[in-house]
């Protein structure tokens, strides 16, 4: 599992847990940004075997978009075949709302970026990986019967993912939703793209912390991305709780 903003605390859920700082392990990149805690955690998720990244790396903070994958290929490498990416999302559907969890069906890649561009390593995979189903089906089947079993309005929709760390304007907020937006954020896309060159599973779920520009007479801010994440911590640990162990079993 990759923990978005505000939902790091996930990790300290973890028994059996053995905890290396991303600085600790050679050529991780190192986290920068506010939430993100830069930790790697080993451990047990009630009968689940986990490696959790509490925190992740983004381009923003001026990563090649080959360091920013970089743990995926780590997790891969340790013999990891499923991963959940988490983000933290700005809602651009107007029928969300902040504090709700998004299932993400599928991607646009905005970035301006894509790492696999350069020189081809056939020991990652294919260079040119299908993305029809970039994230698994199965998984989502698995994560919607979850939210149904604990009364979860899980939402579905399709994650943009931008460069940042700007938020976007409200021009561009009219636009991703034209071309089919639901959400939008600065990660995700990248480590999907490489997930899946790497035959991984993949499966997605931004939590809405904001409305996105322009939709309310509101300013963003970074503490209220935290903010919401912390808020919706109960649900998420709850929806984790049901999905986490049908997942291991796939």
């Amino acid at each position: 599992m990759i923990l978005g903003s505000g939902l790091g605390a996930f990790a300290s859920e973890l028994t059996e847990a053995r905890t290396f700082a991303f600085s600790e392990i050679p050529n991780f990149p190192h986290s920068t940004v506010a939430g993100h805690a830069g930790q790697l955690v080993l451990g047990r998720f009630q009968s689940t075997t986990l490696a959790v990244m509490a925190g992740r790396v983004h381009a923003y903070e001026g990563y090649r978009a080959q360091e920013v994958v970089f743990p995926i290929q780590v997790l891969s490498a340790i013999g990891i075949r499923k991963v959940v990416l988490t983000n933290a999302a700005g809602a651009v559907n107007t029928a969300f709302r902040p504090g709700e969890l998004m299932l993400i069906t599928d991607h646009i890649n905005l970035t301006g970026m894509n790492p696999l561009v350069g020189p081809e390593d056939q020991l990652l995979g294919t260079r040119f990986p299908d993305m029809t189903e970039a994230y698994s089906s199965a998984f989502r089947a698995s994560a919607e019967a979850a939210a149904r079993h604990i009364g979860l309005n899980l939402r579905k929709g399709v994650y943009a993912g931008l460069l940042g760390p700007s938020y976007e304007t409200p021009a561009e907020i009219r636009m991703l939703r034209t071309i089919g937006a639901d959400a939008v954020g600065m990660s995700t896309v990248l480590e999907t793209i490489a997930a899946n060159q790497l035959g991984m599973g993949v499966l997605g779920i931004s939590c809405l912390t904001n409305m996105a520009a322009g939709i309310l007479p509101t300013k963003l801010e970074h503490k209220e991305v935290m903010a919401t994440g912390e808020k919706v911590r109960g649900v998420f640990l709850e929806l984790l709780r049901q999905l986490l162990p049908d997942l291991a079993k796939q």
